[in-house]
């Protein structure tokens, strides 16, 4: 295997590994009637998501995994905000 069919398959295993904690969050927005809470942050989580995993594919390098790594934490930043707005939703 090459590094980059490495790369992409690992690149292709993130993205699922992510999907189910997104789709909890989003699912559970939705049912509890707070699904607005998610439309003006979505499209930057999308973002991150699809940036870190163009940046998987085009280097390894020290910079690029960094470059990555930011991107990821953008991810888990917007979930823990969803996730605080939807406790203090479920509190009012």
């Amino acid at each position: 295997m090459s590094p980059f069919s490495a790369r992409l398959c690992r690149a292709h295993a993130n993205c699922y590994e992510s999907l189910a904690v997104v789709a909890a969050v989003v699912l559970l927005a939705l049912q509890s009637g707070q699904g607005a809470l998610i439309h003006t942050a979505a499209p930057w989580l999308l973002a991150a998501r699809i940036g870190q995993s163009a940046v998987h594919l085009m280097s390894t390098n020290v910079p690029m995994v960094c470059l990555r790594f930011t991107l990821q934490w953008v991810q888990v930043g917007i979930l823990f905000w969803w996730c605080l707005r939807l406790l203090q939703g479920g509190m009012a």
